[in-house]
């Protein structure tokens, strides 16, 4: 491990950017620890709601990473067949301590070849799409399967970085993170899940997201396929 422990968020078009921005304020907050936003070269990206946010490495220039993470979001889907991003991933995998993600992020993992056999979380409405790469899906709000620890969807990508925390520094820094930022959820609504929230509100979110997770799916199986 470098004396540096350097952690790598990868950015892209079209993602949820609590997915990053979440893990980026815990993650950042650990000692001795460099976070970069990385993408195909340095500069603005948008995410799915507008936000711009700036990647400040590109994929040519960044070095061996301690902690590789993939975000999820809308934008993943064309990730799934992006072969300079799934090269990308290969390679920093091979010799990172920690292949990651959060969200739909872990799906672009699978594509990537690199949750075969693994346990691993994704948000609660495409789950099911990693059993295609060969991955159990865990509906965990984090889980840890060796050195590859995801997150479920958006908000669990802060208890994911909490987690992460943890493993590299103890629980006493992963606490201090946490107060600092004081993460205390207290929902106004037990609806954080599609066991607990409304039937009609689940249909209303199944059928907005329709369209997408569709073709999810499709490029789940195309991309499942080139894998073999």
């Amino acid at each position: 491990m470098t004396e540096v422990f350097r952690v790598g968020l990868v950015l892209f078009p079209d993602l949820t950017q609590l997915d990053l921005t979440g893990p980026w304020e815990v993650l950042s907050a650990m000692p001795k620890t460099e976070v970069r936003l990385i993408w195909r070269a340095p500069g603005p990206v948008r995410a799915a709601k507008g936000m711009v946010i700036l990647a400040d490495t590109g994929f040519a220039e960044c070095p061996q990473l301690d902690l590789i993470c993939v975000p999820g979001g809308p934008g993943a889907n064309a990730l799934l067949e992006d072969a300079e991003v799934l090269d990308f991933l290969r390679r920093q995998a091979a010799g990172a301590h920690f292949v990651t993600a959060v969200c739909t992020g872990s799906l672009v993992l699978g594509a990537a070849g690199l949750l075969r056999g693994k346990r691993a979380a994704c948000h609660w409405s495409s789950r099911h799409m990693l059993e295609a790469f060969g991955a159990v899906p865990d509906a965990g709000r984090v889980v840890v399967d060796g050195n590859v620890v995801t997150g479920g969807g958006v908000t669990a990508g802060i208890d994911f970085a909490l987690t992460i925390a943890a493993l590299l520094h103890g629980d006493g820094v992963a606490q201090a993170i946490q107060l600092g930022v004081e993460y205390d959820p207290a929902p106004p609504f037990d609806a954080g899940s599609p066991d607990k929230a409304p039937a009609a509100v689940v249909a209303a979110i199944r059928g907005a997201m329709g369209p997408m997770l569709e073709a999810r799916e499709a490029a789940v199986a195309r991309a499942a396929a080139k894998l073999g």
